[in-house]
């Protein structure tokens, strides 16, 4: 508790505290995000999200009711992958420098972890 002004280290006064989760946060592969968040997040149309999943771009899980649901990391990919698309390049140009990159990073790391011996 902080003296100077009675609020918690949260920032809330102690009598709004509230409990302590039960379980962590969801982590970057939890599909949590509906077409139409992710739509709107991104400023892309339903129909593109449905489009990557056709060609494979990204497999998002499915509800219990059969709703497409995205991760964190898909969507940072289909933000990538859009990115890339709204300069010029095609889709399958647009996955294959995000392979590249990829593979780049990898690499990196490789060469990082031989540096270190």
């Amino acid at each position: 508790m902080n003296d100077v002004d009675g609020m918690n280290d949260v920032g809330r006064a102690p009598s709004t505290a509230r409990p302590l989760r039960a379980g962590p946060f969801p982590d970057d592969n939890t599909p949590l995000y509906t077409v139409g968040q992710v739509a709107a997040m991104l400023e892309v149309q339903p129909a593109f999200l449905r489009r990557l999943e056709v060609f494979e771009v990204v497999r998002p899980s499915r509800s219990d009711g059969g709703q497409r649901r995205y991760s964190r990391r898909e969507i940072d990919h289909i933000d990538a992958i859009s990115g890339l698309m709204s300069e010029g390049m095609t889709l399958a140009g647009a996955q294959r420098i995000l392979e590249l990159q990829a593979e780049i990073d990898h690499l990196r790391r490789q060469i990082a972890e031989l540096e270190a011996r």
